[in-house]
């Protein structure tokens, strides 16, 4: 794969529905794997998961990095998939230092690896495991101002070479998901089709105190979210991309499908015009 000679990279978020999509050969393993191959290899990739929850920022800064299966009861073969890629001292040492500037103090942790939040994603979009990983922790006791605010002081990375990812989902109702007895290649529920065009748009336009908004002012908000871990990923990449709109910052959703009607698989760009259409 082949460097990326963009000025910088959008940031990303990405939904990475249930472990099993590892394994999968579907719509959004399809474009991840497209999508990696159009950006080219960055320099490293700082991940944001929904599966890593600390009280503050908490920085996995280990140079090997362990394969987490932080699930159950799912195929043998899921167990068996390995992602070993390597992280970066350096970048995670930076990660520290922008966050210290801006008035967030920080943690470091040398021994965790790579919750599937991170490693099922990134089979598809870096299948060869060559891009040093340097993860990041969300925080359920922090707003969703909080986690625009991380992402807005490590923005200036994408411009020094380092991809940027919130991976979480842009629809997480397990309980209507195991309830619902729904089927692989339903449609989309309308109650999901709702929510997720309403952020759409709101990303689209520019109105981003809106999407921090979204738990209290998007239709069926709570029933789409009922806990913030899977969104919050979402804001952080939405600051990473910049927040002046006035300045060319935009976001756009970049693909839209959906397994088992109720989990939708979006996943969005943010950044200027030039970043946007690395992506395209």
């Amino acid at each position: 794969m082949t460097e990326n000679h963009h000025a910088s990279y959008p940031s990303l978020f990405v939904s990475h529905g249930a472990p099993t999509l590892a394994l999968e050969d579907c719509a959004v393993t399809r474009f991840l794997t497209s999508l990696g191959q159009k950006l080219g290899k960055p320099k490293a990739i700082l991940i944001i998961s929904a599966h890593f929850d600390q009280r503050r920022p908490t920085i996995a800064c280990g140079e090997r990095l362990e394969t987490i299966y932080d699930f159950g009861g799912f195929p043998a073969a899921l167990y068996e998939v390995r992602y070993p890629a390597r992280g970066s001292s350096e970048i995670a040492v930076r990660v520290r230092e922008l966050l210290l500037e801006a008035g967030i103090a920080s943690d470091m942790d040398e021994t965790r690896g790579m919750d599937h939040g991170c490693w099922v994603p990134l089979v598809h979009m870096y299948p060869n495991a060559d891009v040093p990983i340097v993860q990041l922790s969300i925080s359920m006791g922090q707003s969703p101002q909080w986690h625009f605010e991380l992402g807005q002081a490590l923005s200036g990375l994408r411009e020094e070479g380092v991809l940027i990812i919130g991976s979480g989902s842009a629809s997480h109702n397990l309980r209507e998901l195991m309830m619902g007895q729904h089927d692989e290649e339903e449609p989309m529920v309308p109650w999901v089709r709702d929510f997720t065009d309403w952020v759409t748009e709101k990303i689209e336009t520019g109105d981003y105190q809106s999407v921090l908004s979204v738990m209290t002012d998007a239709p069926e908000g709570k029933r789409n979210h009922p806990t913030m871990d899977h969104i919050h990923p979402l804001f952080f990449a939405l600051g990473a991309g910049g927040s002046a709109v006035e300045d060319g910052a935009r976001g756009k959703r970049i693909h839209a499908s959906t397994t088992y009607g109720v989990l939708a698989m979006d996943i969005y760009a943010f950044g200027n015009e030039e970043d946007i259409s690395s992506t395209a």
